[in-house]
């Protein structure tokens, strides 16, 4: 059965928060956009709101449901609660095989019709996705069907919002847009003529080394930090001071910069104004494809160096162009995963990165032209549900 036409359609999501603000950073973006932009009644089950607040500094971490951009957002405390079908969702989510409460699943069988169940799993570049993507699984008399985001039209795409790219330019062409946004940050005109980099990354990345690098450079490097992110490496570069935001230190080439957690919108702002993005997770890594800057990507850790299979198969896809691999970038982005057993030392890599940065920009841009050709994930997601009802 089609979803309704005489009411917007309702679709819930349900989110665990496991890495801290990707999680929550992914599920707010896909809530966000498919009530703004497709109508849908969104409610968004989250377990942890203070996470969720750093993003968006409207939540209320003690409200058990309040209203945040027009969407539900409800605190999920983990399995408990009774639920009716008349409180079930025509679209129900789980985000990344969390398990939604019992109580929901049992109402959910006794609907009728019965909602759309999908699991929105991870992105991955791997080829075995094109095959399991809108996989269906029985599950307590229901059907439950496997979306996977990707880079091919064989998947559901990526996360875009429909007037991504046209604010981006708007603001890249806009000088004094950008002076401003990055001046509120305490960033001066001596910081903004430099190399401007963003940072955020898991602890494992190697940025005390990256650091040495930048200091004993000859151009200078303005890195830009959010408070708490690789934080033995700038509170030893910062030295004294904390490294709460609006703290900096200036050493040899190398000006380390902390800003504060910023929401999703002013983020997206910060990846467009710099030169050059490092990103951790998916939603940032997102964020900085559609920035159409050159980035790095430090991945999740998985065990058994899983995550390096899909660095690799990501950097396969992405690190090529018409000249072929962009071998710069590769080897920058294996070292900074700890993927090369004979990575060159950072300060041979930065240079040679920095001096293929123009050619890695082409490809970013030629690759933000291929993906916008998939589609965008919400788009593609609700049409899935509409012929799959």
């Amino acid at each position: 059965m089609p979803l309704p036409t005489d009411r917007a359609p309702s679709l819930a999501i349900f989110c665990k928060v496991v890495d801290n603000y990707g999680d929550i950073g992914i599920c707010w973006r896909l809530a966000r956009q498919l009530g703004g932009e497709h109508g849908v009644a969104v409610t968004l089950w989250v377990d942890d709101l203070s996470s969720f607040r750093r993003i968006c500094p409207e939540i209320d971490v003690a409200a058990e449901e309040q209203q945040a951009s027009g969407v539900t957002v409800r605190h999920w405390h983990g399995q408990d609660g009774a639920f009716a079908p008349a409180d079930i969702a025509d679209i129900v989510i789980e985000f990344f095989a969390c398990d939604i409460p019992p109580g929901y699943i049992a109402a959910m069988a006794q609907c009728s019709p019965q909602p759309v169940w999908l699991n929105l799993e991870g992105l991955t570049a791997e080829e075995w996705v094109e095959g399991c993507h809108a996989l269906t699984s029985p599950r307590h008399g229901m059907i439950k069907h496997f979306f996977f985001p990707g880079f091919t039209d064989k998947t559901g795409g990526l996360l875009r919002e429909a007037a991504l790219d046209e604010k981006r330019l708007a603001f890249q062409s806009d000088a004094r847009a950008m002076a401003a946004f990055l001046g509120q940050f305490g960033v001066t005109a001596a910081e903004m003529r430099a190399v401007k980099v963003s940072l955020f990354c898991y602890p494992s990345a190697p940025v005390a080394e990256l650091f040495a690098a930048w200091q004993a450079g000859s151009e200078p490097i303005t890195c830009l930090v959010p408070e708490g992110v690789a934080f033995d490496a700038v509170q030893a570069f910062i030295g004294d001071d904390a490294a709460l935001p609006g703290a900096a230190r200036t050493r040899g080439a190398l000006t380390v910069r902390v800003l504060p957690f910023v929401p999703q919108d002013d983020y997206d702002r910060l990846l467009w104004a710099c030169d050059v993005n490092l990103v951790r997770g998916e939603d940032s890594f997102v964020r900085a494809q559609w920035a159409g800057q050159p980035f790095l990507w430090h991945i999740y850790l998985q065990d058994e160096n899983l995550h390096h299979v899909k660095l690799r198969a990501f950097l396969q896809r992405y690190a090529v162009d018409a000249d072929g691999a962009i071998d710069s970038l590769v080897q920058a982005a294996l070292a900074w995963n700890g993927a090369s057993a004979n990575a060159l030392p950072w300060a041979r890599l930065w240079p040679a990165l920095q001096a293929d940065l123009p050619r890695i920009r082409a490809r970013a841009q030629a690759w933000q032209r291929q993906m916008q050709a998939h589609g965008d994930l919400a788009s593609n997601l609700l049409a899935f549900a509409g012929a799959t009802r």
